[in-house]
């Protein structure tokens, strides 16, 4: 199967009305399914995403950091359940977004605060908090101009995520501060993000997901370099849409972990590289997590 060089991508032009649909115009690669390449549970349910009248709702905020990293003030968005409790610690999910959004994006394409709510008031998912940090990691971490310039700070993220994002988090929330109560997921360029940090520190995350995810990913042997270690992350998750242009960057890490015998998830839904897409993905994703 023909690899999308992400090089080759980073010199893309691209002309598009806002930064959030930035992530969702690459190049399409030629598209190969295979007999794994099927979704791994069933869609979810019609309305799992409207806002209900008749649910607790949670809280999202702005609350700003200092990043040690990058050398600045930065922002980021936190949800916290309804009736948050400051005595009883949460786990968390630290939920990044792709190359052309920000902290926002979540919010304005996925509805995450309505999924969420929806979720709990179901009885779906165990109560958590959500934070959603800028993976853009330079003093100007607006998606401005051209984003794929900037790639590189989706790089040095990584540290500013270890270093300074959770450090704050645990400081200001009532939160737990063990691997079992971490969990990293992100879509397309943040997908990458969270493989990549995720497998790379099984000491700090415990749940890993990547939804879609983009030519960042390291090659499979370069992010699984102790499938034994892997094999101990309580949930691996790797999806992606089967009209999806880069769905050949999750087939590869899915066929590496398969062959080293690493459990994970591998769910092929229909659509395209899309909120439609990880809107399901978050939907099922979380129902997973801290169990």
């Amino acid at each position: 199967m023909r690899r999308l060089s992400w090089i080759v991508l980073l010199a893309l032009p691209f002309v598009l009305p806002d930064a959030s649909a930035q992530q969702n115009r690459p190049r399409r690669a030629p598209i190969e399914l295979g007999p794994d390449d099927k979704p791994a549970v069933p869609a979810a349910p019609e309305g799992f995403d409207a806002r209900r009248d008749d649910v607790p709702r949670g809280k999202i905020e702005t609350v700003e950091y200092d990043s040690s990293t990058v050398g600045v003030k930065r922002k980021m968005r936190v949800y916290t359940p309804p009736g948050y409790d400051e005595k009883a610690p949460y786990p968390v999910l630290y939920l990044l977004h792709g190359i052309g959004g920000d902290e926002e994006e979540w919010e304005r394409g996925g509805k995450v605060g309505v999924v969420m709510d929806n979720l709990l008031a179901d009885k779906l998912a165990t109560p958590m908090i959500v934070v959603m940090p800028n993976g853009r990691a330079q003093p100007n971490d607006r998606a401005e101009g051209d984003v794929f310039r900037h790639a590189k700070a989706f790089e040095t993220f990584e540290g500013d995520l270890l270093k300074d994002v959770i450090p704050f988090i645990e400081k200001t929330y009532a939160v737990r501060k063990d691997r079992e109560g971490r969990a990293l997921a992100g879509l397309s360029m943040g997908g990458g993000q969270s493989l990549n940090f995720g497998l790379g520190h099984p000491d700090v995350f415990a749940w890993v997901g990547g939804f879609s995810s983009a030519p960042n990913t390291r090659p499979p042997d370069k992010l699984v370099t102790n499938p034994e270690e892997a094999a101990k992350l309580r949930l691996l998750w790797i999806s992606c849409g089967d009209k999806d242009g880069l769905i050949n960057i999750s087939q590869r890490t899915h066929g590496y972990l398969k062959e080293k015998n690493v459990p994970h998830v591998w769910h092929v839904e229909p659509g395209g590289h899309d909120f439609a897409v990880w809107k399901d993905d978050l939907y099922h994703f979380a129902q997973r997590l801290f169990r």
